[in-house]
């Protein structure tokens, strides 16, 4: 603080004159660099300096349309408008010089969009009426699980490209919903159509080029990188015509981005994929020219952001230690990105085959090197759910409110009051006896089970705040669980998973991270920017973007990860006697409430198919 008001001294001594050697009058101008994320409810922009801190960050609500359950559509000049409107709001409240930024980089769901080839305008995703809709809806949402019939129809076919996402193709995956289209759209419409992953179609809308990121296609459309089991194309001719989809293969797969090389190139994470053309600049308030990087699925820039991280993970480190960050230490470090949902998402060296997790995926983040995604259907919605149907939901958010807090930390305490009155050795026994399996949105991993749905064992008739406390402690058991879950399945597999890397808001729930940390045994980081982790990831693909060469290379992205990641802090496991124990005991239940719910759907199915 003193070297800070000194400086500022000098600066207003009325006695100090100006240099007459103008070299020494030169300010040198600091880079920044936008990330620009966009998740199920937002737009955000986010501006970072060269050292990685964050110096501007706004946000803008995007529009989500449910015409009929199980529907969601989005509308990219919906989406663009938004993150105009937030990069200039974090350039003007910051006071950001616009010519100090250097580069851009994206990240978005994994969402199909959807334009005409010819025109490049947007194409109504919303049936049964589409280029007679009225709407500019052309964005059909990762949630949205219309292509039931036809995911089961991918599925099988068993093939071998099906090894690269786990086994089977996901219904939140674009290639079921592309299908879909097929399926209900007019002939003369679908021909017009090209299909973009969401952040390839907003990095089309900022350069008017038709490159595509690896993350994309190869994590959520079957596209296998030349040279992974044979594959000569990338995009699988024989598959897609097996499923029904054999225009897609016309013009060397042209409406899907084409063959890289010959129609098409594709990119790994922050690779430089064009600058911003003249539009897109006018519409941002940004020079032109600017570099953009290849964007990436919004999960992958939560792992991006998150696990560069320099931190002490380890008992045996000093606390004067300055821990070695190589690239290999990613290999160890799971990143769980929580929202609506949550994605973890780790590297390997080698492909590591996982039954029920996405992936392996080559050249997605970084060239030569393996992704796996696993994830939970529904963690942020899930608590959200449980909360809004108990009926003392009201009373909890009116106390929540009137004691200025949100209702989530209203409970995390309302849970330790209740310990103290009942004199409990800890919150787990509070809930000792009550078994909450929450798949009710489906499972994503490792099950891979979209018809996955939830049990309680322990089920009473409290209505009160008590009972809702418990039954919220028992969801957030359950996410933890089911992290454990799919940790383990992961690490048998091959993976050697020792520490979780979080990001989004659920960070904030200490009780939450506590108790992942100790049903996982293993630490788990908390970012420095816990809402903002994923755009952070997203510029810093901008900072390698600007970073090209008059070649087009760029500094690694490890290199720019380790340089631009903050500390953060560290949960370990509870000491607390008992709890592990608990837990351990718990997710033997858990385990149980998993197969017999596929068990007894299965008798049930049975008896039907034969009396109908």
């Amino acid at each position: 603080m003193a070297a800070s008001t000194a400086s500022s001294s000098v600066l207003q001594d009325p006695n100090r004159k100006d240099s007459l050697d103008p070299r020494n009058d030169i300010v040198v101008q600091e880079d920044h660099y936008i990330g620009i994320d966009v998740g199920t409810g937002s737009a955000r922009a986010c501006i970072i300096n060269s050292k990685g801190d964050i110096v501007g960050l706004a946000s803008k609500n995007i529009g989500l349309w449910q015409p009929q359950t199980g529907y969601y559509e989005q509308s990219t000049s919906d989406i663009w408008r938004c993150i105009c409107d937030s990069v200039k709001q974090a350039v003007t409240q910051n006071n950001v010089n616009v010519n100090s930024i250097k580069g851009i980089g994206f990240d978005a769901t994994c969402s199909l969009a959807v334009f005409t080839h010819d025109t490049d305008e947007p194409v109504s995703v919303s049936g049964p009426n589409f280029d007679k809709s009225g709407n500019d809806h052309n964005v059909v949402l990762w949630l949205d699980h219309r292509p039931d019939e036809e995911t089961k129809k991918i599925n099988a076919t068993k093939h071998n490209l099906l090894r690269y996402v786990g086994g089977t193709m996901s219904i939140e995956m674009e290639i079921p919903k592309v299908l879909w289209l097929k399926n209900n759209m007019p002939r003369e419409l679908f021909d017009r159509c090209k299909f973009y992953d969401l952040t390839d179609a907003l990095e089309h809308l900022a350069t008017g080029n038709e490159k595509r990121s690896y993350c994309s296609v190869v994590c959520k459309q079957g596209f296998v990188p030349v040279g992974v089991d044979g594959s000569v194309k990338g995009w699988q001719e024989d598959f897609l015509k097996e499923v029904g989809l054999e225009d897609l293969c016309e013009d060397n797969f042209k409406r899907l981005g084409g063959v890289d090389g010959v129609n098409g190139e594709y990119l790994s994470a922050g690779e430089l994929a064009g600058v911003l053309c003249e539009r897109a600049a006018t519409e941002l308030g940004l020079p032109p020219g600017i570099a953009i990087g290849s964007g990436v699925i919004d999960a992958y820039a939560g792992w991006i952001g998150t696990v560069g991280a320099k931190v002490k993970l380890s008992d045996d480190q000093l606390d004067t230690d300055i821990p070695k960050n190589d690239q290999a230490q990613a290999f160890h470090r799971l990143a769980a990105v929580a929202g609506t949902s949550t994605c973890h998402l780790v590297m390997s060296k080698e492909p590591v085959f996982v039954n029920g997790v996405w992936g392996p995926y080559r050249d997605s983040i970084i060239p030569d090197y393996w992704m796996a995604e696993g994830g939970q259907s529904a963690t942020g919605e899930l608590l959200k759910h449980v909360l809004e149907t108990h009926p003392a939901y009201s009373q909890a958010l009116s106390s929540a409110e009137s004691l200025n807090t949100n209702v989530y930390d209203y409970l995390n305490q309302h849970l330790l009051d209740l310990k103290e009155a009942r004199n409990a050795p800890s919150l787990a026994h509070l809930g000792k006896h009550f078994f909450f399996y929450g798949d009710l949105f489906g499972n994503r991993s490792p099950i891979a089970d979209p018809s996955m749905s939830g049990s309680v064992v322990g089920l009473s008739s409290d209505k009160s705040i008590d009972g809702l406390a418990l039954y919220y402690y028992g969801t957030m058991e359950f996410i933890a669980l089911q992290t454990l879950q799919i940790v383990s399945t992961m690490n048998k597999a091959g993976h050697q998973i020792t520490s979780i890397f979080m990001s989004g808001s659920q960070c904030q729930n200490e009780v939450l991270m506590s108790l992942i940390s100790t049903a996982c045994d293993m630490p788990v980081l908390i970012p420095r920017y816990v809402h903002a982790a994923v755009c952070h990831g997203a510029a810093m693909l901008g900072a390698k973007a600007a970073s090209a060469d008059a070649n087009g290379k760029t500094e690694d992205l490890w290199s720019i990860m380790d340089r631009m990641s903050k500390p953060g802090k560290t949960v370990k496991p509870t000491p607390t006697k008992g709890v592990k124990e608990l837990l351990d005991v718990k997710y033997t239940v858990f385990l149980e409430q998993c197969e017999r719910q596929r068990e007894f759907r299965k008798m049930v199915d049975d008896v039907v198919s034969k009396t109908t």
